[in-house]
């Protein structure tokens, strides 16, 4: 039986999740979240996409993502395949890096994506690693500012914590 096609609106953010296999790291130093940032970066300028908040975590990282030009399941197959292809450089390793596919949800509304905003850079305090957002340096949290605005569908929201 294949896999059921993904969903691709273009208009849309997307809350997305992607964890490694057997939940082992993904990151194990500081330059494994570098790499990854730096691929999120060169794979911008060639597939564009616009990516709202983010976090990276030991075994799995979370993107609040959009493309409107290429489909969510082409970027992020790159993107996983790039990494994935560092990964088992880097460390000597054959096979799988990740779970299985990467878990995506369409994000609703300006409500939904202030709510994953919060969830996502919350995530290091949730799980201990940090006592405020702001300390952990592999999330966009520190990109924002309490009272600092984003744009969703053209319209401004005010960004809270």
């Amino acid at each position: 039986m294949s896999r059921q096609k993904r969903v691709w609106i273009p208009t849309c953010y997307y809350h997305i999740v992607c964890r490694g296999n057997r939940r082992d790291p993904l990151f194990r130093n500081a330059s494994d979240f570098q790499a990854f940032l730096h691929i999120l970066n060169q794979l911008h300028e060639k597939f564009p996409f616009e990516l709202a908040s983010y976090c990276l975590m030991n075994n799995h990282y979370h993107l609040q993502m959009r493309s409107r030009e290429f489909p969510i399941s082409k970027v992020m197959s790159l993107i996983n395949k790039r990494y994935a292809n560092y990964y088992n450089t880097k460390y000597r390793l054959t096979g799988h890096v990740y779970e299985k596919r990467y878990y995506d949800k369409i994000i609703e509304d300006k409500e939904g994506m202030l709510e994953v905003s919060r969830y996502i850079h919350l995530n290091p305090v949730e799980a201990k690693m940090t006592k405020k957002p702001e300390h952990y340096p592999w999330s966009s949290f520190c990109l924002f500012e309490k009272g600092t605005t984003i744009i969703y569908n053209n319209r401004i929201l005010a960004f809270k914590y």
